[in-house]
């Protein structure tokens, strides 16, 4: 009986490697674009695929807007201020909302923004299993300053997400690109 017991108990694939998790198949719309010209002191080209709205959030201000990517499960939170010999104030406070997520970020890349259309500032990619995956701010150093960030309305998993992050993070490039302020 135990050499029985022994002799079944041995037939067992002992190679047996568990799949990982899979993920879900992510279709991307083709890329087109669209010109926001609301009642705010600028412009700029969205996707098509998106929709953007007034932010009612509790402490928004006039012409703080959400461009929402329901597909994705992402918003792109803009909001404006006017610059009134308070520049560096601004700068430093996007500096330090995006200097919150280094305690989960793996890193965190800057890139100077300076286009044809009189807007500067600094684009950061922020690495890692954080809240935001990209931000920025852009202004014309006199007048206007603008800051957005991604956000997914999920936990943060970079892995599954990596795709989805790039995929938006050409159309912020492209928003950057596109703004002007009038």
């Amino acid at each position: 009986m135990i050499a029985l017991m022994l002799n079944l108990s041995s037939c067992q694939d002992s190679n047996y490697t568990p799949k990982p998790r899979g993920y879900f198949r992510i279709d991307f719309p083709h890329k087109s674009y669209k010109t926001y010209n609301g009642p705010c002191p600028f412009s700029f080209e969205y996707p098509e695929y998106s929709s953007v709205e007034v932010d009612f959030e509790r402490d928004s201000k006039p012409c703080w807007l959400n461009i929402q990517f329901s597909t994705f499960n992402a918003t792109i939170h803009l909001s404006y201020n006017e610059v009134k010999n308070n520049l560096s104030k601004f700068t430093e406070d996007s500096r330090t909302l995006t200097n919150k997520h280094i305690i989960k970020a793996s890193g965190i890349d800057e890139s100077i923004i300076a286009t044809p259309n009189n807007v500067y500032g600094v684009k950061f990619d922020i690495e890692g299993n954080t809240a935001s995956a990209v931000q920025f701010y852009a202004t014309d150093s006199v007048h206007h300053f603008l800051r957005g960030a991604l956000y997914f309305n999920i936990a943060p998993q970079v892995d599954s997400l990596y795709p989805v992050i790039r995929f938006v993070e050409a159309d912020i490039d492209h928003l950057i690109e596109t703004l002007k302020w009038k």
